[in-house]
């Protein structure tokens, strides 16, 4: 996933978590903030330290990374989305991580 595709200023965290559409399943958060006119969607990812060491932090985030560029002509272009990882996605595969990411996109109508 391009960078220019990512979340990575804290205000526009903030902003995205005062929106408060949220959704979650047992691995992960969703937050969503559309922005109409939006070129392609944005994403921001949160993995906390007490899920794990920073080797077990970044794959969850390559992984979901690699979920994201899957789905990538699937997912709505006008959102900003937020994804927290929970404690059981230390233990999942790419393909798990996709199908509960595609879950809650289906749930919060994400996608296309």
């Amino acid at each position: 996933m391009k960078k220019a595709y990512r979340v990575k200023d804290n205000r526009d965290f903030q902003r995205i978590f005062k929106n408060k559409k949220s959704f979650a399943n047992r691995q992960l958060v969703i937050y969503h903030l559309e922005k109409p006119g939006q070129a392609h969607f944005r994403v921001g990812l949160s993995v906390g330290k007490k899920i794990g060491n920073a080797v077990t932090r970044n794959r969850i985030k390559r992984y979901l990374r690699q979920a994201f560029l899957e789905l990538e002509n699937e997912i709505k272009p006008d959102l900003d989305i937020i994804i927290i990882a929970r404690q059981p996605t230390k233990n999942m595969s790419v393909a798990e991580m996709k199908k509960s990411l595609t879950h809650l996109l289906k749930k919060q109508h994400l996608l296309r």
